[in-house]
């Protein structure tokens, strides 16, 4: 039997780090429908353990390296 998972939700500002608080950057999918939020530190840190157990890991951190907008004035 195979359930149909809902899309992930874009991670927000206030979406913290599991570990320490920060940003999270990276949400980790657990079977059962449990999830883990990191910060680009702690998925770096945890990533390999992770990967054997996720059923899913949406990884934003390529967020870190974009130039942030301007606003419009």
């Amino acid at each position: 039997m195979t359930a149909a998972m809902a899309p992930t939700k874009p991670l927000k500002a206030t979406d913290l780090c599991d570990r320490c608080g920060a940003q999270a950057y990276v949400r980790v999918v657990l079977p059962g429908s449990g999830e883990l939020l990191f910060c680009a530190h702690h998925n770096r840190q945890h990533a390999e353990a992770l990967a054997k157990i996720a059923v899913e890991i949406q990884d934003e951190t390529d967020r870190l390296s974009r130039p942030e907008e301007s606003p419009a004035r």
